[in-house]
């Protein structure tokens, strides 16, 4: 029998019995795993005076000598560590013997083993404290462990993300917050804030960096793509793209589309394709089949050659209307060879003049009001008595003494040649030179009694030699011609040595029928055009429809202004260039610049040395020149006047002249179609 307990014993026992009391008093309720958790150390802590027994009651009982299952459990005084203890007890006896046999491991054998935290059996990562209960022990588990043992991960990541805002990383008794590529951890550890890769000035390169929750882009101007291994932007070639429908031009960050202006063609709306050149404006076109158009042949070679023979002598009898605006050139020539008798009717300064040889002597006699003025009068030309009269509208205005007869008897013939607008010999043989191309128009003519019903025939089957049925002063172009001159552009400074100065200054008077078409055009060696003003359309740059007139420096555009192309009236358009200066006006209104003052000049420079070579001026359209040579190509249509370096272009001394261009006549607006 165990002995009585003792004093130790005692008290052990009182103070269960309070702490009991003392937690039965209060009705808290606690799960169970939290209850276990506040409990069960506090139980250990209430025993610590019990267990001091015990471990005497140990040491006499079993390790100094051999006890039996009944007396351990009277040291143990419960059933659970009874039955947990004395198997093993046992296996010490086996394994060391019995305490008399005094094997030193004996002792700790034994005495270790109503602990049951020893070994300890918690899970050493988990765990945080192992407690030793009845026959059983308890593993405290540190946070985010669970398990009997503490040795199962809790996986704090699968309620609600583990609280983190973006990614949740479990481990192995935690877990970590992360963000996604863009994004750092805030300081709480959980929440993620945008990284603003743009702050890098490297992070794109030459190109923009746009800022972007969790990323970012690098943006370039249009016309341009990002190249992320040069981290530059780089040109687009839309050319490479089938963009245009005829001829592409690429451009740093844009293109251009061309078209064949001289076949006829313009870019349509959407810039890329193209679209006929059509009237805007209808001018009244109509012509007169019994009307003879003078001015048809450029050359000055005649229009009509008459021939008459008569067996009796006969006297020149010829009477006609006439109208122009052209103020020097020739209606008609009567007579023979140059070397021989003739005469010739022109207009010089607007006002009629006659020259004559007659046996080998010249005369020149000029006299009546100016009558090129666009109106219809008629004009009598009669030999009479061995004098010339000629009367305007019935009026005389010459009559000249003549010593000897027009028509000239060979082989038993009197011979006449007559030429109508032209004369049949070099200018050069007349009294004196004369410009014989009248851009004038006859009608109602009569020569020698009206024998000449041939020429009628003639000119009602083809339309070239009719007139139009009204004309207004300017000349017409066709939409379809131009014409060309020699003109020099630079000039040697006498005051200042041998310093060459230039200058290009154009006054151009309009009523276009069209929105396109080149009004005036240097051109230069391979097909170069050096200098352009020109119609069109559209803006370039912008890709913007617009009728504008531009004047550009080859490709280049250097100014623009608006215009009313198509509102049949008369515009001014004014251009001026010299060296650091290049402007232009619309209707005194100056255009806007579309270059930088670098880029101006260096475009000037580019001028001035094509015009210290051989360059043409072109006056309505270009030769045949690769359509991108200039920004317009198309022959111009409409009424123009041209004023260039302070001199008006007669179209009759152009070095070429299509016969389509009517020097000094324009069809006016059919005003009452609009």
């Amino acid at each position: 029998m165990p002995p009585p307990p003792g004093p130790a014993a005692a008290l052990g026992t009182a103070l269960l019995l309070l702490l009991l009391a003392s937690e039965s008093s209060h009705t808290v309720l606690l799960r169970a795993r939290e209850a276990a958790q506040f409990l069960r150390p506090r139980q250990r802590r209430a025993y610590q005076v019990f267990e001091e027994a015990k471990q005497g009651h140990l040491e006499r009982e079993c390790v100094e000598e051999v006890c039996s299952k009944e007396e351990a459990r009277e040291v143990f005084e419960n059933d659970p560590e009874t039955e947990y203890f004395y198997p093993r007890y046992q296996e010490c006896l086996r394994k060391y013997g019995k305490p008399e046999d005094k094997n030193p491991n004996f002792a700790p054998c034994v005495q270790n083993l109503p602990d049951q935290c020893t070994p300890n059996p918690c899970d050493k990562k988990g765990t945080q404290l192992c407690q030793d209960l009845m026959g059983n022990f308890y593993c405290l588990c540190k946070a985010g462990w669970e398990g009997r043992l503490c040795n199962k991960d809790v996986n704090e990541c699968a309620q609600k993300n583990g609280g983190c805002s973006q990614v949740c990383h479990n481990k192995p008794g935690s877990f970590q917050c992360a963000c996604h590529s863009g994004f750092s951890l805030a300081s709480d550890g959980r929440n993620c804030q945008d990284v603003d890769e743009c702050a890098d000035l490297n992070t794109c390169g030459d190109a923009r960096c746009k800022n972007l929750p969790g990323s970012y882009s690098c943006l370039c101007d249009k016309g341009y793509t990002y190249s992320s291994q040069e981290k530059a932007c780089q040109d687009v070639d839309e050319c490479q793209q089938g963009r245009c429908e005829q001829t592409c031009v690429n451009s740093p960050g844009s293109y251009t589309c061309h078209c064949d202006g001289r076949g006829g063609l313009k870019l349509s709306p959407d810039m890329d394709t193209c679209e006929d050149i059509l009237p805007c404006v209808p001018f009244a076109m109509a012509k007169s089949v019994k009307s003879l158009y003078l001015g048809r042949m450029f050359s000055g070679t005649p229009v009509i050659r008459l021939r008459f023979k008569r067996l009796q002598p006969t006297r020149l009898l010829a009477e006609f209307d006439f109208r122009t605006f052209d103020p020097e050139g020739v209606l008609f020539f009567a007579g023979g060879r140059s070397d021989s008798t003739w005469i010739v009717l022109g207009l010089r300064a607007g006002r009629l003049e006659l020259q004559l040889r007659y046996n080998g002597v010249g005369r020149i006699t000029s006299s009546g009001p100016i009558i090129n003025h666009g109106m219809w009068q008629t004009i009598s030309v009669e030999e009479l008595e061995r004098n010339l009269v000629i009367k305007v509208n019935k009026d005389a205005v010459m009559k000249i003494a003549v010593a000897g007869e027009l028509f000239q008897l060979e082989r038993g013939l009197y011979h006449l040649n007559l030429t109508v607008g032209g004369i049949p010999f070099k200018e050069n043989d007349l009294v004196q030179p004369i410009n014989p191309r009248l851009d004038g128009c006859m009608r109602s003519w009569n020569w020698l009694n009206g024998e000449d019903s041939a020429i009628q025939e003639t000119v009602k089957a083809n339309t070239k030699m009719q007139c139009f049925s009204v004309t207004e002063r300017g000349s017409f172009f066709p939409g379809n011609a131009f014409a060309f001159y020699s003109l020099n552009y630079t000039r040697t400074s006498l005051d200042v040595g041998t310093e060459t100065t230039w200058k290009v200054e154009v006054v151009a008077r309009i009523r276009p029928a069209t929105d396109t078409g080149v009004l005036l055009a240097l051109v230069g060696d391979n097909h170069v055009v050096p200098l352009s003003v020109a119609l069109v359309d559209y803006h370039s740059t912008k890709k913007l429809k617009k009728q504008l007139v531009v004047l550009a420096v080859e490709d280049i555009a250097l100014a623009l202004m608006e215009i009313k192309v198509c509102d049949s009236q008369e515009h001014i358009v004014t251009v001026s260039l010299r060296d650091g200066e290049a402007t232009l006006e619309v209707d005194g209104t100056k255009g806007q610049s579309e270059v930088s003052a670098t880029q101006l000049q260096e475009r000037l420079d580019t001028l001035e040395k094509h015009l210290q070579g051989t360059v043409l001026t072109f006056v309505g359209g270009l030769p045949d020149v690769p359509v991108t040579s200039a920004p317009v190509t198309a022959y111009y249509r409409g009424c123009m006047t041209l004023e260039v370096n302070q001199k008006v272009l007669d179209l009759d001394e152009a070095s070429y002249k299509h016969s389509d261009i009517t020097s000094h006549s324009c069809p006016p607006v059919e005003h009452a179609t609009l």
